[in-house]
């Protein structure tokens, strides 16, 4: 079963970077068929447990639960609103309390939204550095949808289709390797001791 996860870091409810998620969502699937599972989380109702896990390092149970299943997924569908020619805050955020092992070589379709198609280099400018310096695998084709776009624009929808295309290419092609557990040869403690000691400068 390929398992894919869709992040919606929208503020208002509802909201059109919601609204771009779900329409990525339909066409992945559409894309996947019935062999996949898809899933979308809002951040909005994440945003205290983001907040709370900054400031004390610790997730809590509820935005663990959301880590671990973007650990398992396939791929991920990643949308954000434009807030001051980037991602938002709260989008940041929550990456930053990601582990960067889990978006190792993971498939990414990222898409924004805004006001204007002015913030459309939001995609390459802002999520796509982030996401390289993450090591995940981005598709060639990101969506944005200005306001403009959401009256049955057909330009819109074939990227939402092309862009849901390259993400299933590329989870289809996927190899499925298993994650190493740090815990099978761990480094014995007397090793460390002398290691700690070495870098002390103790004999």
């Amino acid at each position: 079963m390929t398992r894919i996860l869709a992040i919606s870091a929208g503020l208002s409810q509802p909201s059109s970077t919601r609204m771009l998620a779900d329409r990525l969502v339909t066409a992945t699937g559409a894309e996947l068929g019935d062999d996949a599972t898809i899933d979308v989380v809002e951040l909005r109702d994440l945003a205290h447990d983001v907040t709370d896990n900054l400031l004390t390092g610790f997730a809590n149970p509820r935005l663990r639960e959301v880590l671990d299943r973007l650990d398992a997924a396939d791929g991920l569908i990643l949308v954000s609103p434009t807030f001051t020619a980037s991602y938002s805050g709260l989008f940041k955020s929550f990456m930053d309390v990601v582990d960067p092992a889990s978006m190792a070589d993971k498939p990414v379709l990222v898409a924004a939204t805004g006001g204007t198609e002015r913030h459309s280099l939001v995609l390459d400018h802002a999520l796509r550095p982030l996401l390289a310096y993450l090591r995940a695998r981005v598709v060639p084709t990101a969506v944005y949808a200005a306001s403009g776009d959401w009256g049955g624009d057909a330009d819109l929808n074939r990227r939402i289709a092309r862009a849901a295309g390259e993400l299933a290419d590329v989870v289809r092609g996927r190899p499925a390797e298993p994650k190493a557990d740090p815990f099978t040869d761990p480094t014995p403690f007397a090793e460390l001791l002398r290691e700690t000691a070495t870098q002390r400068g103790m004999p």
